[in-house]
């Protein structure tokens, strides 16, 4: 990710979440010029820190973000999440909050005319139904699973946003789909964790027996 006229200065958005501080870990352990590591020492990456560096569901305090830091890539893995239950309950909230925070994020950096926009996707955003083995090229064949349609609607409309960028502005904004992401950091609330880390750690078998009872 770096320049040739300039130094690089990735942004990355949720730097205080799962993903955000893995790739924090990344960037501070591993060798300046490796695979992993920072192209040269003078890159430059910035994890926001949530809420306390502005909210990005604001627009205002989103481009105030931008215009600190003035950012040549970003990488966007921040969002509302939660596990199964939260999901069902909060369709809606997942739905809006994630549209705002996304639609921000990429209009900011169009705006700031950034080199290259890297989302975040989930697995949510596949059909309920579909023919395995899946590619990213079936994302939008069908409607995504009933319990949790609002996130994964926000979610794929990142992809379509991404097209639309591309198309009328020429914006080089991509998106990776990981898969059952799971580590420190994680979420292990009952209520709001997804199954993995909530069934893990030395109370993992209690975690089970509770979970299980929920159905």
């Amino acid at each position: 990710m770096s320049s040739s006229t300039s130094p690089a200065v990735i942004l990355v958005t949720g730097g205080n979440g799962l993903v955000g501080s893995a790739l924090k870990r990344v960037i501070e352990t591993k060798p300046i010029g490796s695979r992993f590591g920072k192209r040269t020492e003078t890159e430059q990456w910035i994890f926001l820190q949530g809420s306390k560096d502005g909210d990005l569901q604001d627009l205002n305090q989103t481009l105030k973000i931008f215009e600190t830091y003035k950012p040549t890539h970003i990488l966007h893995v921040a969002a509302l999440v939660g596990g199964l239950f939260a999901n069902i309950k909060h369709n809606s909230t997942f739905l809006h909050n994630n549209l705002r925070i996304n639609d921000n994020v990429l209009w900011a950096s169009k705006l700031h005319k950034c080199k290259k926009v890297i989302s975040c996707l989930s697995t949510c955003v596949f059909p309920d139904k579909v023919n395995y083995p899946i590619n990213e090229s079936m994302v939008h064949n069908g409607p995504p699973h009933q319990s949790n349609f609002g996130y994964a609607h926000a979610k794929r409309m990142v992809d379509i946003q991404n097209h639309a960028y591309h198309s009328e502005f020429g914006c080089y904004f991509t998106s990776a789909i990981p898969t059952n992401i799971f580590g420190p950091h994680d979420n292990y609330n009952l209520d709001n964790s997804h199954v993995i880390p909530r069934l893990s750690g030395e109370d993992g078998k209690e975690r089970r027996s509770e979970w299980l009872n929920k159905f």
